[in-house]
């Protein structure tokens, strides 16, 4: 994923103190993220372009701690190398994509183990694999090791370099471990900001205004359909929100729900 970090102030589990930052939800996510901090509006029908009233009240998503940045290290254990990398993940496709970076990176590896976690630490969504390693000895202990630090929004990867030494399934589960431990003990820990992405219908002219606000907004601009009318689908921090509305409004723009 392309970071999409919202700056503020907070500090970590070990007191660093480290920006907020926040990230564009995945998919389910993003539905529901959508409806925060009362956002009330128009969306418009995806056919006429024609707005109809869509009340949104759900409460802000609550904050949760997220790794600040990418982490490389590297670890040795009975002539094996294991390369763990950290990195800041918030949906499926920012995994497949640090994965694929991790097998161009390293073509010649024995395995790509990895393990993640998305959205929030006490709901997150998990995924492990151990990559031709015997079954539970690489993807689960690396995600029991991601899942204890209590942190969300977080990938571990470890490589492995046969040294032709065996270690066993128990040694395996040890050395996955001790490489997951490594990368995260380095790990910084800052908080992410709550995000809303919303849709906004406007008329063509107002393109370029709107991408021009959402520069100044820290606004992403994750998608835009061309039709009757432009729908544009906007990631940005819920303290944007407000801001947001008053210059739809100004614009005679119509805000949405997805």
């Amino acid at each position: 994923m392309s970071s999409r970090l919202f700056a503020a102030k907070a500090a970590s589990h070990s007191g660093f103190v480290a920006p907020v930052v926040g990230s564009c939800l995945g998919s389910e996510q993003a539905k529901q993220a959508v409806h925060n901090r009362g956002v009330t509006g128009k969306r418009p029908d995806t056919k006429t372009g024609t707005p109809y009233n869509a009340a949104m009240t759900e409460p802000a998503p609550t904050p949760y701690p997220v790794p600040a940045a990418a982490v490389d290290r590297e670890i040795e254990i009975n002539k094996s190398r294991f390369i763990a990398w950290l990195r800041p993940v918030n949906n499926r496709a920012a995994a497949q994509a640090v994965l694929a970076e991790a097998r161009e990176r390293y073509p010649d590896a024995t395995h790509h183990c990895y393990a993640w976690l998305i959205g929030p630490p006490s709901s997150a969504q998990g995924a492990a694999n151990d990559d031709g390693e015997p079954s539970g000895t690489a993807g689960r202990p690396i995600l029991n090791v991601l899942r204890h630090k209590g942190v969300g929004d977080a990938m571990v990867v470890v490589i492995r370099y046969f040294g032709g030494v065996k270690l066993g399934a128990g040694g395996l589960v040890r050395a996955y471990s001790a490489a997951a431990e490594a990368v995260l003990a380095a790990m910084e820990v800052i908080e992410q900001a709550p995000t809303s992405e919303v849709t906004v219908s406007l008329d063509f002219s107002g393109e370029q205004p709107l991408r021009h606000w959402c520069g100044q907004h820290e606004a992403e601009l994750v998608d835009i359909q061309y039709g009757e009318r432009v729908i544009a689908h906007i990631c940005l921090p819920d303290r944007a929100m407000a801001d947001l509305r008053a210059f739809c409004a100004a614009h005679g723009f119509a805000i949405g729900k997805l």
